[in-house]
């Protein structure tokens, strides 16, 4: 494996000093924003400012998702992180086709639901290898 590849795909999974708790902070904030968006879009929100839990809901994410893959970018040929790139791109719609909203929300959450409870050879799955992967080596 090459530098640039050793660089994203490292032999063991990086982490930084703290890093649980700030996954566990990003996590709550990812929640909070989750469900401000909900009420928006589910509850008696017609006046409520919901965008900016979306966005709060979006950076969250994509911040625990920079983290997953700074740790050992396998996570992106993993199904765990193919689909949270699918979520993102279904919020990041909202923004654009908001006729959609909780159409698009209510997936987002199922897809969430499944992934984040499915069995480990599940999560783990890659589609570009067809079979669980846990390293490349």
């Amino acid at each position: 494996m090459g530098k640039a590849s050793s660089l994203l795909f490292p032999a063991s999974s990086r982490f930084f000093p703290g890093q649980r708790w700030v996954n566990i902070s990003l996590r709550t904030l990812h929640l909070i924003g989750l469900s401000g968006t909900g009420y928006g879009f589910l509850g008696n929100g017609a006046n409520f400012n919901w965008r900016v839990f979306l966005l709060l809901t979006i950076l969250s994410g994509s911040a625990m998702m920079l983290i997953s893959i700074w740790s050992n970018g396998i996570w992106l040929l993993q199904l765990r992180g193919q689909v949270i790139m699918v979520k993102l791109a279904l919020l990041g719609l909202i923004l654009v086709q908001p006729l959609y909203h909780a159409e698009l929300f209510i997936t987002v959450i199922v897809l969430s639901g499944l992934i984040s409870h499915a069995p480990g050879n599940t999560r783990y799955y890659s589609l570009f290898h067809g079979r669980r992967i846990d390293s490349l080596s």
